[in-house]
């Protein structure tokens, strides 16, 4: 499995982005998606999970109710929508998948909030 994370850049504090992160490969038997970021001096934590089924989608106390994950199963990929972003949200973000018992992470990129 490859993913390929997309939608990164600078943007202002309280303004909006939205993440993408694509699969290719050997793709069958994902059970879900996750985002995770990691800040500047900061372990990686993680954002939101939405799993492969019933769409069931988890986050993080310090993003719920400001983004969102979603996917799209005719593009296998999972996007991010990201929304009153705060300056703590600046960090290098990462998209995985849980495929049977094997993790699969993508390169991150990097998300950065100014005041």
């Amino acid at each position: 499995v490859q993913l390929q994370a997309s939608g990164g850049g600078l943007v202002q504090a309280g303004g909006s982005m939205r993440l993408s992160c694509a699969a290719s490969g050997s793709i069958g038997g994902i059970n879900a998606w996750e985002w995770y970021r990691q800040g500047p001096g900061k372990q990686r934590e993680w954002v939101a999970t939405i799993t492969a089924g019933t769409s069931t989608t988890t986050y993080a106390d310090s993003v719920r109710g400001r983004f969102t994950i979603s996917r799209d199963n005719a593009k296998n990929t999972v996007y991010l929508q990201m929304n009153s972003l705060e300056l703590e949200d600046t960090a290098v973000y990462y998209c995985n998948v849980h495929r049977m018992s094997t993790i699969y992470w993508g390169r991150g990129t990097q998300v950065t909030v100014s005041s």
